[in-house]
C-alpha cells in the first residue's frame, strides 16, 4: 500500500504557503483600509463643520449664549435655530430613506450586526448616505456624536474592499473592523483606542491574526489625521491629580453613579424612540422634518445642546457652570440626543455619553468640594472621570473607556480613580441590565448577538454542517485480502463497515487488515467482521461543540462516522473540517 506522507507533506506545504498569502492580503488591504477611513474621516469632519455653518453661520453654535442671529435670515434673530433641525430633516430624510435606511440612528449597532449576523457584509453605499445624512443632522443640531458615524462608514470601507477582493467571511469581519479603528483613530486622533474599540465592542474577542491588521489600520489612519487635523490632545487641560487617600471612595461613588446615568441613558433613548414611533403616523422620510420642529424648541431654549457640544463639555471640565445648570444639561442631554435619534436622526451616542459623564462628574466635583473642603478635591478630575465611566455604564467596555480618556485628554495622572470608576460603573451597569446601549437595538429586533461575543464561537453548529460525504463502506462479509485491496483502492488508513442492511457496524483499519495477511491463520477464513474495530459514531444533529473533545482525539485522526436513526452511514466527519473551523473563528 502507498504512503500518504508525500502528499500530506505537500498539503502543509500549499496550506501554509496560503495562509502566508492570505496574511499578506490582509496586510495590505489593511494598509489600504486605514487611508481610506482616515481621509473618510478628515472628508466627515470637514462636512459637518461646512454644515454647521451652513444652518448656523457659526463655528459651533454650542459654544454661544446669546441666541444670535443668522447671517442669511438676520429678520429672524435667534428664532432660526427652531427651523434648522427641521430644514435639515428634510434633506437627510428623504436621502436615508431613499438610498439606505441602515444609515439612521447611531451606527454601530449595524455595524455589530453585519459582523456577527452577515459575514461582515456592507453596502459601499452606506458610507457616503452616513457620511451626508450625520453631517446634515449634526450641523443642523440633532445632539448626537460623530463616532457612530465614522464607524459606520470605515466599517463599510472595509466591508467594500474585503468583497471586491473576495476575501472569506472572517476577512470581511476583520477589515470591518481594521476600518472601524481607522475611523476612531484619526476622528478623535485615538489610535489605541481605535484598535481596543474595534476588538471589545465589534469583534468581542481579541486574536493575535486580526490584531496586526487592525493595529496598521489604526495607525495609518492616525498618521492621516494627524498631519491634517494636528497632534493635539482632545482637550488642552491643566494636570490633576488624587490629594487624598479619602477621594477613592469618592470615586468609587461617582462610578456607581455613572453607572446608573449609563444604564437611564440606555432606557429613555429607546423609550423616546418607542414614543416617536407610537405618535408618527405620516411617511418615514418626513419624520426628522417633523420632530425637528420639537427639537428645535429645545435647542432654542437651551442653545448647548446644538450638535456634539464639546465647548459644553470643556466648559464643564473647566468648572465654567454651577451645579444646578450641570445637572439641567445633564438632564437636557438626555432629552436632546433621544429625540435626534427617535425622530430618524443619524449620529453617535459615544459623544453624548461622555457630555453626560462631564456634567455628573462636575456636579459630583463640586458637591464634593463643598461637603469636603479638606480634601482638596479637583472637580474637574471628577468630570473626566465620569465622561469614561458613563461610558463604561452605557456601551459596557471597561477598556476601551480607558483607553480613549486617557488619550483624549493625555491626564494619566488619575488612571487609578478613573480605572477604579469605570470597573465599578461597569460591574454595576452589568448587574442592572443585560444589554448595553449598542445590544438594546440589536436585541428589540430579535437579534442577540451576545452568544458569540460570550466565548462559544462553535455555538448553534451541527455535526451535519460540517460532515461531507462518507468514504466507500466495506460488508462485514468481506475477505481480508479483498479488504486490502480497498484500502488501497480509497488510499485511505480506515474504511467504514455496514452489515446486511447497511447499518454502520464499526471500522476496518490498514493496520488490522495487514496483520491478518502476514499471520499464520489461513486468511481465506478470515473476513472483515473478524478485524472490526468499534469507534463511536456521531448523529446529524448534535451539536459540535458537544463532540468538539471526541474529535480532537488521536483515535479521530482519520474521520469519524456519522449515522441516521436507522443506523445507517450518512456521512463522514472529518477531523480537519473540524480544525479548519475552529481556527477560522478563533481569527
Amino acid at each position: 500500500m502507498s504512503s500518504p506522507a508525500p502528499t500530506a507533506s505537500l498539503t502543509s506545504r500549499a496550506l501554509a504557503w496560503t495562509r502566508r498569502s492570505e496574511n499578506s492580503t490582509l496586510i495590505a488591504l489593511s494598509l489600504v483600509v486605514g487611508t481610506c477611513a482616515g481621509f473618510g474621516a478628515i472628508a466627515f469632519r470637514w462636512l459637518i463643520e461646512r454644515a454647521t455653518l451652513l444652518f448656523t453661520g457659526t463655528a459651533d453654535y454650542a459654544a454661544t449664549t446669546d441666541h444670535p442671529s443668522h447671517p442669511w435670515l438676520p429678520w429672524l434673530g435667534g428664532f432660526f435655530v427652531i427651523l434648522a433641525p427641521a430644514v435639515g430633516g428634510l434633506l437627510h430624510g428623504p436621502l436615508v430613506q431613499r438610498f439606505a435606511p441602515e444609515a439612521r440612528g447611531h451606527g454601530v449597532p449595524e455595524v455589530m450586526y453585519a459582523i456577527h449576523r452577515r459575514g461582515g457584509r456592507i453596502p459601499a453605499k452606506v458610507a457616503f448616505v452616513k457620511a451626508l445624512a450625520s453631517a446634515i443632522t449634526i450641523g443642523s443640531g440633532g445632539s448626537v456624536g460623530r463616532e457612530g458615524p465614522i464607524v459606520q462608514i470605515g466599517s463599510a470601507i472595509g466591508s467594500s474592499l474585503a468583497q471586491r477582493a473576495r476575501l472569506n467571511e472572517n476577512g470581511v469581519r476583520m477589515l470591518v473592523a481594521c476600518g472601524a479603528a481607522g475611523g476612531i483613530a484619526a476622528t478623535f486622533n485615538a489610535p489605541i483606542a481605535g484598535v481596543f474599540f474595534a476588538f471589545e465592542l465589534l469583534l468581542a474577542s481579541i486574536a493575535a491574526r486580526s490584531f496586526g491588521a487592525i493595529v496598521i489600520s489604526a495607525v495609518t489612519a492616525s498618521v492621516i489625521g494627524r498631519v491634517f487635523l494636528g497632534d493635539e490632545p482632545f482637550l488642552v487641560l491643566p494636570e490633576f491629580s488624587v490629594g487624598h487617600l479619602g477621594e477613592y471612595g469618592l470615586y468609587v461613588v461617582l462610578g456607581l453613579l455613572a453607572a446608573l446615568v449609563g444604564v437611564a441613558f440606555t432606557r429613555v433613548l429607546y423609550k423616546v424612540e418607542d414614543w416617536c414611533d407610537a405618535v408618527w403616523r405620516g411617511p418615514e422620510w418626513a419624520r426628522p422634518a417633523a420632530g425637528g420642529l420639537l427639537l428645535g424648541v429645545l435647542l432654542f431654549a437651551l442653545p448647548q445642546m446644538y450638535g456634539v457640544g464639546y465647548p459644553v463639555l470643556e466648559g464643564a471640565v473647566m468648572g465654567a457652570y454651577a451645579i444646578g445648570f450641570l445637572v439641567l444639561l445633564l438632564v437636557a442631554k438626555i432629552v436632546a440626543t433621544s429625540l435626534t435619534i427617535g425622530i430618524g436622526g443619524s449620529g453617535g451616542v459615544f459623544a453624548p455619553s461622555l457630555f453626560l459623564g462631564a456634567m455628573l462628574g462636575a456636579a459630583f466635583g463640586q458637591a464634593a468640594q463643598l461637603a469636603l473642603p479638606g480634601l482638596d478635591i479637583h472637580p474637574g478630575a471628577y468630570a473626566l472621570v465620569g465622561m469614561a465611566a458613563v461610558f463604561a455604564g452605557a456601551a459596557r467596555a471597561p477598556i476601551t473607556a480607558v483607553i480613549i480618556l486617557f488619550e483624549l485628554t493625555g491626564e494619566y495622572t488619575i488612571i487609578l480613580p478613573l480605572m477604579l470608576a469605570v470597573a465599578v460603573a461597569t460591574l454595576t451597569s452589568s448587574a442592572l441590565s443585560h444589554d448595553t446601549i449598542y445590544t438594546l437595538k440589536l436585541r428589540r429586533r430579535g437579534v442577540d448577538i451576545t452568544q458569540r461575543a460570550g466565548g462559544r464561537p462553535l455555538d448553534g453548529l451541527t455535526v451535519g454542517d460540517l460532515m461531507a460525504v462518507a468514504p466507500p463502506s466495506v460488508p462485514l462479509t468481506l475477505g481480508t485480502a479483498d479488504a486490502v485491496g480497498a484500502l488501497v483502492a480509497a488510499r485511505r488508513h480506515s474504511l467504514p463497515v455496514v452489515d446486511a442492511d447497511g447499518s454502520y457496524a464499526g471500522i476496518v483499519s490498514s493496520p488490522a487488515a495487514a496483520g491478518a495477511l502476514t499471520s499464520d491463520d489461513d486468511v481465506s477464513s478470515v473476513t472483515v467482521e473478524r478485524l472490526l474495530d468499534w469507534h463511536e459514531p456521531l448523529r446529524p444533529d448534535q451539536a459540535v461543540e458537544d463532540v468538539l473533545e471526541a474529535m480532537l482525539s488521536e483515535e479521530a485522526e482519520n474521520g469519524v462516522a456519522v449515522v441516521g436513526p436507522d443506523g445507517a452511514l450518512v456521512g463522514w466527519l472529518h477531523q480537519e473540517a473540524v480544525l479548519r473551523k475552529v481556527s477560522t473563528v478563533a481569527t
